[in-house]
């Protein structure tokens, strides 16, 4: 699966599952302010994610993510290096 295509993936299953317009996820936008996550919403995120792509999310991969393309690349990264 090619960036592009990982990328069009994790943007259809935010929109699917926090209700979001797919217009307010842009790559420089807050990650938590704007899918409005609390620490629940972390979890069905990591289970979302792992059940779609096959990689394991921990606490520490989130430090430091704090936009869209924070999250873009460590998706991208662990989808890649899964491989």
């Amino acid at each position: 699966m090619n960036t592009e295509a990982i990328l069009d993936k994790i943007n259809d299953i935010l929109v699917d599952e926090f209700e979001v317009d797919a217009d307010v996820i842009t790559p420089e936008a807050n990650l938590k302010d704007t899918l409005g996550l609390d620490s629940l919403d972390y979890v069905d995120l990591v289970v979302t994610i792992e059940a779609n792509f096959g990689v394991k999310l921990g606490e520490a991969d989130f430090v430091g993510i704090h936009t869209f393309q924070d999250f873009y690349n460590l998706l991208d990264a662990k989808i890649k290096l899964k491989g």
